[in-house]
């Protein structure tokens, strides 16, 4: 009997430079596949995220997807979000609607547009989040977590779940966020306090620097496991609502840089739509889109049993 395959890309996401950015695996045509065969090549391919493309069960959605960690399922994850939507285009799917997608996940409905940079890059619209903040006699188990003391409290530090919870902190500098060597020990108990998979750490860049943010999401435990995510979509959307709830938003538009303690040089490109939606003159805010290139580095087939 012949082996039954399927199609696979293995992509890079937010960046345009092969292996630069944080690796997906995407397979196509999953209908077939049950949960276990999902996780099984979750398992198997051993990267941070590995998703599964099927048809949607919304009439508003352009595709479903399920979205696997090798430790279990999400229900939403940024950088999946992009590279699946990369994977998509590139096979030749159309939109429904030109330069939109609508993706259908385990968070509902995620739209996505298409960024107007000529690196093809693209963007979703941030989940809405729930806002926990860190309480005041925590601060110190956290600067034992982080082995720092340049934690800057004046932003509060909140754990910020849209689907991936993170422990959102800022810290006085992207040196200082770059010089970082957290307690492990400390770090997964931090975590463990208030049900987060990690802590994403921000610190500003000098101006005229590489990005308005440096970032790094230090892991420690849950569904994305331990050690250091190259460049997290989630967390970047949790860091950029967080910073207009904080009213300390850079501007309309900002720039992170995540992953240069790894050797990677990932981009991410923040802006918000404040435009008032039609229809709706009460609703202050509009969306925040999360955004960046991706570039494939495998296609084939995944070969099944």
């Amino acid at each position: 009997m012949p082996a039954h395959t399927v199609r696979f890309k293995q992509v890079d996401v937010f960046t345009s430079v092969p292996f630069k950015g944080n690796p997906l695996a995407v397979v196509f045509d999953a209908d077939a596949l049950d949960t276990d065969q999902m996780r099984a090549i979750a398992h198997w391919t051993n990267l941070s995220e590995t998703t599964f493309l099927l048809k949607p069960s919304d009439p508003a959605a352009d595709y479903r997807v399920r979205i696997f960690t090798t430790r279990g399922e999400l229900p939403f994850a940024g950088h999946p979000t992009l590279g699946t939507a990369h994977a998509l285009l590139e096979s030749g799917y159309q939109p429904k609607q030109a330069g939109k997608l609508v993706q259908q996940c385990g968070v509902g409905l995620v739209e996505l547009e298409a960024l107007p940079e000529a690196d093809g890059a693209w963007a979703f619209a941030a989940p809405p989040a729930r806002v926990t903040p860190l309480a005041e006699d925590r601060y110190a188990a956290l600067s034992t977590a982080l082995r720092s003391e340049s934690i800057d409290f004046s932003a509060t530090p909140c754990a910020v779940d849209n689907g991936a919870p993170w422990l959102v902190v800022r810290v006085d500098s992207a040196r200082e966020c770059l010089a970082l060597e957290p307690d492990a020990a400390a770090l997964a108990d931090m975590v463990s306090s208030v049900n987060t998979h990690g802590l994403a750490v921000y610190g500003p860049h000098d101006a005229g620097g590489p990005a308005t943010f440096e970032v790094r999401c230090l892991m420690a435990g849950g569904s994305f496991g331990i050690g250091e995510d190259p460049v997290t979509g989630s967390a970047n959307a949790a860091l950029a609502g967080l910073l207009s709830a904080q009213q300390l938003r850079p501007g309309a538009r900002y720039s992170v840089r995540q992953g240069t303690a790894l050797g990677r040089a990932g981009q991410v490109r923040v802006h918000y739509d404040d435009a008032r939606p039609e229809g709706d003159p009460l609703r202050a805010r509009g969306k925040t889109w999360i955004g960046g290139p991706s570039v494939t580095i495998i296609d084939g087939t995944f070969r099944l049993p």
